[in-house]
């Protein structure tokens, strides 16, 4: 279930759905997506928005579209969600992160014993 969040534009809210669809293989390689109008009138939301949401998958070739059938998950979906994941969270959040324990002055080890801990967790 897709719950809506002021703070990021729908579109993306959308495409973030399908991409954890694909991560938890709710949704598999090949599998139909919903289409623009099921989104749109699921989420109550303007079909192009809707629309610009799936395209952007298109886009990153982790949806394709079949014309006349609709929009699919590509064999390379997840990897690419991944792969872009990892890039996202190097780039933007793990700076942010190991900043914050230098200004707790929370030692590599220690840091490295709390993911230990709670990794598996």
């Amino acid at each position: 279930m897709l719950l809506l969040d002021s703070n990021i534009p729908i579109y993306l809210q959308i495409s973030q759905f399908i991409e954890n669809e694909i991560l938890s293989n709710r949704l598999v390689a090949e599998d139909k997506v919903p289409s623009t109008n099921e989104f749109s009138k699921s989420m109550n939301v303007n079909p192009a928005t809707a629309g610009k949401g799936l395209n952007e998958l298109v886009d990153q070739g982790i949806l394709y579209k079949k014309r006349g059938l609709g929009m699919f998950v590509t064999e390379e979906a997840k990897t690419i969600i991944i792969r872009n994941r990892k890039d996202y969270f190097t780039k933007n959040l793990l700076p942010d992160f190991l900043n914050e324990a230098k200004q707790l002055a929370i030692s590599k080890e220690e840091l490295m014993e709390m993911i230990r801990s709670d990794y598996h967790a």
